[in-house]
């Protein structure tokens, strides 16, 4: 393999196991102007590619993965992550894309000229390429226009706190506004998906006990949310989609609804997937999330809806803090911040777990870059390897183990539940447009990223 430097504009990339649809096969992958120009099988290929050629023998050449939910927290909390770590941590990881949630920046994009300040604190410190959801809150419904046409993803509310005071959670009234809104728009809402419901109260437990904080989020309050996430999908006929789904009950009513005609999607996480009530120690709060990860009864209902397509994709839900709010000394799981870090490990997640279960590399490519990349209306340049398409590769060792230790983290705070685990599948080298931005543990110098704006194609003048 021509030592390459990071920085380095990529011409042609070879190898023995190209991606290519449901199959692999080698071959070269032409690259023009940042973007795919043709594959070829490998004997057809010129033998003399001008430029350069990065030929990675038998690693395994695939899409870069879109990740279209990280939260970067950057302005305001960057001493949580911040755009310079977050995006060298995706280009570590494969992850050519990362779409930027709404909160827990201070401000929240939750206006347009929030979101304009948001975009300033992240211009030059993007490795890969970075677009962004806005943020619906009570009161909001007429910045949601005008954020559409300035090119957000499109939206994230909440029906329950959302952990920070200055991203309120909505009420039926706020969400009818929204949609009002969103209706002839291309635009899509996204929905933390968990309800306040009557229950017996939890805190009778130990907090030490991750048992006590499960227990203060049954699952009904994920279905009940759904309830209320499918009877607007149907009314609204706007594209709905449900992050971070954690229990396996509402699937039913995801199923009904989607067979009465709802353009509704749902994601679940790498944590949902790869982790399991069971096996969380007392005090060990970094595996403190919301909704918060269930028995392995339940994980296994999930493995099986991605299996059957039920659920459309997999993303990190990448959601660091600084140690002190994790509460590690005291270990009260009621006390501590919800939120996992993994942004930088996702392939590797989720491969270690879905190769053991009968998944091909074309639904790691379906879950982990083509749907994610279709949520956010780039399917039209990420996600596939086909010509046209921006040239965002992920070259990796599917069969290579590493363990995750603390030296090769790059979030900033390396706090992670799976630090110690030996995961399945090592990235080599990730390409962002032709651009090598990171190669065996070293980046570009410069951020090469950029940012991504959506051209919504149904906006109307209003």
């Amino acid at each position: 393999m021509a030592d390459m430097e990071p920085g380095s504009t990529v011409s042609a990339v070879r190898s023995q196991r190209v991606l290519c649809g449901e199959e692999i096969r080698p071959a070269v992958i032409l690259i023009k102007e940042g973007k795919i120009h043709s594959i070829l099988p490998d004997s057809e290929a010129p033998v003399h590619t001008a430029g350069k050629v990065l030929d990675v023998g038998n690693s395994l050449v695939m899409p870069g993965i879109v990740d279209s939910h990280v939260h970067v927290n950057e302005p305001g909390r960057s001493t949580w992550e911040g755009y310079w770590t977050a995006t060298r941590a995706a280009a570590a990881g494969g992850v050519t894309t990362i779409v930027d949630m709404p909160l827990n920046s201070i401000p929240p994009t939750t206006t347009l000229g929030n979101f304009h300040e948001k975009l300033r604190a992240a211009t030059g410190q993007c490795f890969v390429d970075t677009a962004f959801w806005g943020g619906v809150i009570p009161d909001n419904q007429l910045e949601l226009r005008p954020m559409v046409r300035a090119g957000v993803a499109g939206f994230k509310c909440f029906l329950i706190h959302s952990g920070v005071d200055e991203f309120p959670h909505v009420s039926d009234a706020d969400l009818h506004a929204a949609m009002k809104q969103l209706q002839g728009t291309d635009s899509v809402l996204l929905f933390h998906a968990e309800r306040e419901v009557q229950h017996p109260a939890a805190e009778k437990g130990d907090p030490h006990e991750y048992s006590t904080f499960l227990r203060s989020r049954p699952d009904i309050m994920e279905l009940e949310a759904i309830r209320t996430v499918t009877q607007l999908c149907l009314q609204y006929k706007v594209r709905c989609h449900i992050v971070h789904l954690s229990s396996a009950q509402p699937l039913e009513l995801i199923r009904a609804a989607r067979r009465a005609g709802a353009p509704l999607t749902v994601e679940t996480t790498h944590h949902y997937l790869n982790l399991t009530a069971d096996n969380i120690p007392a005090r060990a709060t970094q595996f403190k999330c919301c909704p918060p990860i269930r028995d392995t009864a339940n994980q296994e209902l999930l493995w099986s809806a991605l299996k059957a397509g039920e659920i459309d994709m997999v993303v990190s839900d990448h959601s660091p803090c600084t140690p002190d709010l994790k509460c590690l000394d005291r270990g009260d799981f009621t006390q501590a911040w919800g939120g996992i870090s993994s942004l930088q490990f996702g392939l590797s997640l989720f491969w270690t777990s879905a190769s053991k279960r009968g998944f091909s590399f074309s639904d790691a490519v379906r879950l982990l870059c083509k749907e994610p990349a279709r949520l956010c209306r780039l399917d039209n340049q990420k996600g596939s390897l086909i010509p046209g398409h921006d040239a965002d590769l992920v070259i990796w060792d599917p069969e290579k183990e590493f363990m995750v230790k603390e030296d090769n983290i790059h979030h900033k705070n390396k706090l992670t539940p799976y630090l110690g685990l030996a995961l399945r599948g090592k990235v080599k080298c990730t390409i962002v447009r032709g651009r090598l931005v990171y190669s065996h543990g070293s980046f570009s110098t410069q951020p090469l990223g950029k940012h991504l704006f959506i051209q919504d194609h149904c906006e109307q003048s209003t």
